[in-house]
């Protein structure tokens, strides 16, 4: 690796407001936030808008699209009109 071009990896804490969850990890990324983390030491923070703690895939709170009924819909509303089916 180059000398001097790289920003610098260091210990970060991303924190999601919305579900009340932080961790703490390395990374690049910067803020001018801070935070003590539980064991003592002060770590920028980043906050981000979704996780692993909010997102509906990792939660376990994801919906099923009922992607054939909305055919069964699709086909009552406009039907086959002026087509053949094959």
């Amino acid at each position: 690796m180059k000398p001097g071009i790289h920003p610098p990896y260091r210990p970060v804490v991303f924190r999601d407001r919305s579900a009340d969850f932080a961790f703490l990890t390395r990374s690049t990324a910067t803020s001018e936030q801070t935070v003590e983390w539980e064991d003592g030491n002060t770590y920028p923070v980043v906050d981000v808008e979704i996780s692993s703690a909010s997102h509906p895939f990792y939660t376990g709170t994801t919906r099923v699209v009922d992607t054939e009924g909305r055919v069964e819909r699709f086909k009552r509303r406009y039907g086959a009109a002026g087509r053949e089916d094959r």
